[in-house]
């Protein structure tokens, strides 16, 4: 995989990964692995919601009336 960034993010990762302490590809790969889990933590709740929504519906219409 080639990663393209511009001259602002290249040099806006080069700083992050210099305070941390770590190289750009480690903060890369962070930042990846983060934006999936945050994703798929969203979806679960998303999941969550709609279950919870379908199994109360009545409940729910009544507290909206």
């Amino acid at each position: 995989m080639t990663l393209r960034l511009t001259d602002t993010e290249q040099e806006a990762l080069r700083a992050r990964a210099e305070v941390e302490g770590i190289s750009m590809q480690e903060a890369a790969r962070r930042a990846i692995r983060e934006f999936v889990v945050r994703a798929e933590h969203r979806d679960s709740v998303a999941h969550a919601a709609t279950l919870i929504m379908e199994k109360h519906a009545e409940a729910l219409q009544r507290l909206g009336e």
